[in-house]
């Protein structure tokens, strides 16, 4: 028997507002095996998950040039034009979001993020800023999920339960980790199956 859910935490990138290197590479980079070449053997998701856990942009874009100085322009623009991979909002998600404050739910973050770039999204997106009782940045504690520990900062910070928690998140292994140090946990896909979720147990009405 689950515990009821009292609060709910949060992922961003992709949950609340949406990442992805192709809105800005397919702009720079026409050629779609080109593209894929670039993003997955030059600026990839590992090279980027090291940001994550705390590295300077400027080390990594530094880093990365001198191994392919051909590419340095193509690889400076994954800092200097980062916005571009964030067109906005996730729709329906922050409605949502809204909706779960005006119930006085208690609602957290946790979120794998560079320290200098979820500054710039504070300031781009406010309500990330304002709609948290506390976000856990991945940056900050060097720590990104999966990785259990990144949770556990979270309930020994603000004191929860993880049984009282439902974890959302658009990634299965973040999910599954979730889950594993107790959290119940919802895989997000879209906005219309998290409102469902939520009303099946018993979180919204509406």
């Amino acid at each position: 028997m689950n515990d009821v859910i009292t609060t709910v935490v949060f992922d961003i990138g992709n949950v609340l507002i949406e990442w992805n290197p192709e809105h800005l590479y397919r702009r720079l980079i026409p050629d779609e095996v080109e593209r894929a070449d670039f993003l997955q053997n030059v600026c990839n998701m590992n090279w980027n998950l090291e940001q994550d856990l705390g590295r300077s942009w400027a080390d990594a874009v530094d880093t990365l040039s001198a191994l392919h100085p051909d590419k340095a322009d193509l690889i400076a623009a994954y800092s200097d034009q980062w916005h571009e991979m964030i067109p906005g909002e996730v729709s329906g998600t922050r409605q949502i979001l809204q909706e779960l404050q005006e119930k006085n739910t208690p609602l957290f973050a946790v979120t794998n993020f560079s320290n200098e770039k979820f500054a710039e999204c504070l300031v781009r997106f406010p309500f990330l800023k304002t709609s948290f009782v506390d976000t856990v940045v991945s940056a900050e504690e060097r720590l990104i999920k999966p990785d259990p520990r990144i949770y556990q900062v979270l309930f020994t910070r603000n004191g929860l339960e993880p049984g009282t928690c439902l974890f959302i998140d658009d990634s299965a292994a973040n999910v599954e980790a979730a889950r594993n140090v107790g959290m119940q946990a919802h895989h997000f896909k879209e906005a219309d199956a998290l409102r469902q979720d939520l009303k099946n147990r018993g979180l919204l009405t509406n």
